[in-house]
């Protein structure tokens, strides 16, 4: 059986490439957070995230930052204090995010909703396909056109 990925050497996997920073203890929760409450706080991501202690949030902050997936913002006059959102290339983080909520309200929904039942990712978030697909989506779109 022919590999899907035949020309990336496992060393070179773009998988563990992007889990560098992304796979990094709260990481995925901090950048959740982030990406859909849009332009929080410290202490909102803090108070969302249970366990997580302010050290720790202060590194992954930082970490997100350094790897220019957030920026930190200074509010303004009527809304002071730090707040946090995506860049550009933080938003590529998106249809990562949209894959753990796929897998959870398919998989988890026990954990998820109160009536424990599965649902599908259109019915949660109606509409919302090109937000939460990202540039998949126009990878999508060329693959259908070409086919």
């Amino acid at each position: 059986m022919e590999p899907i990925l035949p020309r990336i050497p496992f060393e070179s996997c773009p998988i563990r490439a992007s889990l560098g920073c992304l796979g990094r203890k709260w990481a995925l929760l901090v950048l959740r957070d982030v990406a859909f409450l849009r332009n929080v706080t410290f202490s909102q991501i803090l108070r969302n995230n249970p366990g997580l202690t302010p050290r720790v949030l202060s590194m992954r902050l930082r970490d997100l930052q350094h790897e220019g997936i957030i920026e930190r913002r200074v509010g303004s006059e009527k809304r002071s204090g730090i707040r946090y959102r995506l860049t550009t290339k933080g938003n590529d983080v998106i249809p990562i995010l949209a894959a753990f909520i796929q897998y959870g309200i398919r998989y988890h929904a026990d954990r998820v909703f109160e009536d424990e039942k599965p649902r599908e990712i259109g019915k949660v978030f109606p509409a919302r396909q090109r937000d939460m697909l990202g540039r998949l989506a126009r990878y999508a779109d060329e693959a259908e056109s070409d086919g």
